[in-house]
């Protein structure tokens, strides 16, 4: 176990830097401030893990997981979470112990949690880390530069009907099969709470990944629609200054989750987009999506995620929506891109195999 005893800035030096904390200069830390009332969403704070709950591992800003022992310090940021089947969690540092709310590395206080649920890891807040003026560091700092919105490449929206529906399998094989039928292609996590499963997913099927992480937002639970919407902007354009000629773009969370269920409803992210890709988990929760989209005037081109995993339950799912089920196997395939996805491209050099 660490001797707590100076809090110097030397503690940040030994410490886990969790992978929201990826874009930080670590030599821009100067101080630590125990003002804790006055932190904010995307704060770095160092803490000593103190107890060891539900999250026994960190995922690190080197993009592989830390078991986590007593005794640890790990820099996380201040954020808020909303999990329905793990933790509902605000931005707050208000007691001795703290919250690890995402093993991505945030940090807050626990205000609901599912029943099946173990208790959080708790964490003893140290200090925010502070630059030399004695200002608290936010993950915002270290933004990529903001960028109006490309009107040039193609945006593919990947929603669900909620959490483990299989959006990030059907987003990620989705921009296997477009690189596969020779597009340059990006992956974007444009919401959600911090973590690299679904960065590190994309990467896995070729395409270069961004996230809201990238644009300053450990979380962007309880964010102004405005500044996700910015955010998205920015994601997008970074995407294709490097080459993109397609971006698939991942919504976290189900159609009624307040931030997703605003994109949906009047956003610049629902104007941009050039087709949507939906993910469900059974053929009810696939009519119910498609149900609610088309009372927003959206439609899906195809259905994907769980329910396709299994022959019952697309045969069930195309039977109600009409709409292609399509696997992660199907999307996989040049054939498949040139049926349902190259009739919405805005504009392309390349052929797509037929």
């Amino acid at each position: 176990m660490t001797n707590m005893t100076p809090l110097t800035t030397d503690l940040c030096a030994i410490a886990k830097w969790a992978f929201t904390t990826r874009r930080v200069n670590r030599d821009d830390v100067r101080g630590l401030s125990t003002n804790f009332q006055s932190a904010k969403p995307g704060d770095l704070i160092l803490c000593e893990i103190a107890k060891i709950g539900h999250h026994k591992k960190i995922q690190l800003a080197e993009r592989r997981v830390s078991t986590s022992y007593p005794g640890d310090l790990v820099v996380l940021c201040v954020g808020d979470r909303y999990a329905p089947d793990q933790f509902l969690a605000s931005a707050v540092v208000d007691d001795d112990l703290i919250d690890l709310v995402a093993g991505g590395g945030v940090a807050g206080r626990v205000d609901a949690a599912h029943v099946r649920m173990s208790e959080p890891t708790r964490l003893r807040p140290l200090g925010l880390l502070t630059s030399k003026n004695g200002r608290a560091l936010n993950v915002e700092d270290y933004a990529l530069p903001s960028l109006p919105t490309n009107d040039r490449v193609t945006v593919i929206g990947v929603f669900g009907a909620s959490m483990n529906s299989g959006k990030t399998t059907a987003a990620t094989s989705l921009a296997h099969g477009l690189m596969r039928s020779g597009f340059a292609v990006a992956g974007v996590k444009a919401t959600g709470t911090g973590a690299f499963g679904d960065f590190n997913s994309f990467e896995d099927g070729g395409a270069p990944a961004l996230d809201f992480t990238d644009v300053g937002m450990s979380t962007t639970f309880r964010m102004p629609l405005d500044r996700i919407e910015a955010g998205f902007e920015t994601l997008v354009a970074t995407s294709a200054a490097r080459g993109a000629e397609v971006v698939v773009v991942e919504i976290a969370d189900g159609v009624f989750q307040q931030e997703t269920r605003a994109i949906l409803k009047s956003s610049r992210i629902r104007e941009r987009l050039d087709g949507i890709l939906f993910a469900a988990p059974d053929a009810l929760s696939a009519l119910g999506g498609v149900t609610v989209l088309k009372q927003m005037e959206l439609s899906p081109f195809a259905i994907s995620g769980m329910v396709s995993c299994s022959p019952l339950s697309t045969a069930e799912a195309a039977d109600v929506t009409g709409l292609p089920i399509l696997s992660r196997e199907d999307l996989w395939l040049p054939e498949t891109i040139a049926l349902h996805v190259a009739p919405l491209m805005r504009r392309s050099s390349k052929n797509v195999a037929a």
